[in-house]
């Protein structure tokens, strides 16, 4: 039958695969644009497999919050070049991702998305992957704080707590959420806080410290080390950094000033940092 070119202007609008391709596929299904999209989705699929093993080192990272403030989500996708990065198109999929993030359980959205994204592949015409992506819940009251930095080359995720439900998502605790965001973004710090660094890193800190004194008097040896494991922790921990705007306040003391603020007992419950290529 003849296909007009109504028919692949709509069957394009509906998949942005391109003009000829839309025509081909409307051909082989005679007309039957339900039959050309599910073309297009097969022949997809075939695209992708060709361009799995390509390196897809670039990418998005996007983060999305409900509507309630309850829930929250980020995703990393990788594609091959800092082109498709930065088009609208792929930045546009990326954050329906992080939308759908919020109803997917940790590492679910590669599986849960695995013939959308082959069909993007065949649209877009470079690999893409679907890396990784968390949920988060929020754990009482509170809020979450977000941040995408370096164009969505860097995104984090955190949860502030308090004690006072009057204060949960509240636009002060929201802000210090992306003040706190902000700053795992920018210090990329290990932990957060002492209890979550390894105890085998400890050590291996120590061993080395202890090989730096040696020789000097036994009775001032364990002051040293002691000090240099201080600022060891200073440098790696949350809570225990200088925070990146004011570097002479720990992201401690900025949490507590700000529930002094409030008249509440503010802490950091937990975080994620995703970097592209991290």
């Amino acid at each position: 039958m003849a296909i007009t070119a109504k028919q692949v202007k709509e069957l394009r609008d509906l998949t942005n695969v391109g003009m000829m391709e839309c025509k081909k596929a409307l051909q082989e299904s005679d007309g039957d644009i339900d039959a050309a999209v599910k073309l297009l989705r097969e022949r997809g699929l075939a695209v992708a497999a060709k361009k799995a093993d390509r390196a897809a080192n670039e990418g998005l990272v996007d983060i999305a919050l409900a509507e309630d403030g309850r829930t929250a989500a980020i995703v990393e996708v990788n594609c091959e070049t800092d082109f498709v990065a930065k088009n609208d198109n792929f930045q546009a999929y990326v954050a329906g991702l992080a939308q759908k993030g919020l109803s997917a359980a940790d590492g679910s959205l590669a599986e849960q998305e695995k013939e959308d994204l082959a069909f993007k592949v065949s649209e877009i015409g470079e690999n893409l992957v679907i890396n990784r992506n968390t949920q988060y819940l929020l754990e009482g009251a509170g809020a979450f704080g977000k941040y995408i930095h370096l164009g969505g080359k860097v995104g984090a995720l955190v949860e502030i707590g308090c004690e006072n439900e009057a204060n949960t998502g509240s636009d002060a605790l929201v802000e210090l959420g992306k003040e706190v965001a902000l700053h795992i973004a920018a210090a990329s710090p290990q932990s957060l806080n002492r209890d979550g660094v390894d105890a085998d890193v400890v050590e291996a800190e120590k061993a080395v410290y202890a090989k730096q004194v040696e020789g000097k008097p036994a009775n001032i040896i364990d002051k040293i080390i002691g000090g240099k494991l201080e600022k060891f922790f200073s440098q790696i921990v949350l809570l225990e950094q200088g925070f990146v705007k004011d570097p002479d306040t720990s992201v401690q003391a900025l949490v507590d000033a700000k529930g002094k603020e409030l008249g509440d007992t503010l802490s950091v419950r937990r975080y994620v940092r995703y970097q592209i290529g991290g």
